[in-house]
């Protein structure tokens, strides 16, 4: 409940600030948090790619375009009463959906008793891999794998791409880069 709660509070802070380096900071705070919240939930593998990817790799490229444009977000030109609607009515939609769902960490979830004993009982005799984990992000799921990837891959190109397309060459004999 702890990290949940600052969570939360992270959370307004980032909605709240209007300096896009406190919100980028408080991001990969946030980013962190989350990690951590899947150590306690035993995704160890889950929890080591928020880190990277989320706290550090998005962190980086976040700091990146604040450096090439400006720190100071524009005042909305619009009422925010719109946006908070849809977001009351969309958190009372996955309030709603989560109604069904069997309790937490119960052995007789159906996640526990439909796939994964068939995983760790024909997991190394289907695929040769010793490790269960291995054996399902790399054989049973591996074309899912492979788009979570090519997905990941095709955002840092185009993240890139977005960074490159903000400098000019300046015009002379020397032809030094600046920014816009």
């Amino acid at each position: 409940m702890v990290l949940l709660t600052l969570m939360a509070i992270i959370t307004i802070g980032i909605v709240r600030l209007r300096n896009l380096f406190a919100v980028v900071i408080l991001g990969g705070i946030y980013s962190f948090l989350m990690a951590s919240v899947m150590i306690v939930l035993d995704a160890v593998d889950v929890a080591m790619t928020e880190a990277s990817v989320g706290a550090g790799i998005s962190t980086v490229l976040m700091l990146g375009t604040l450096y090439l444009t400006k720190t100071e977000e524009s005042d909305p030109g619009h009422s925010p009463l719109l946006p908070l609607f849809v977001a009351v009515v969309m958190a009372g939609v996955l309030v709603y959906a989560t109604i069904d769902l069997p309790p937490f960490g119960l052995a007789d979830n159906p996640v526990h008793t439909h796939v994964a004993p068939r995983y760790l009982d024909y997991s190394i005799e289907e695929t040769n891999v010793p490790n269960v984990v291995t054996s399902v992000l790399a054989s049973y799921r591996g074309y899912d794998t492979l788009g979570e990837t090519a997905v990941i891959f095709t955002a840092g190109i185009a993240v890139l791409l977005l960074l490159k397309g903000r400098r000019k060459m300046k015009p002379g004999p020397k032809r030094k880069r600046i920014r816009r």
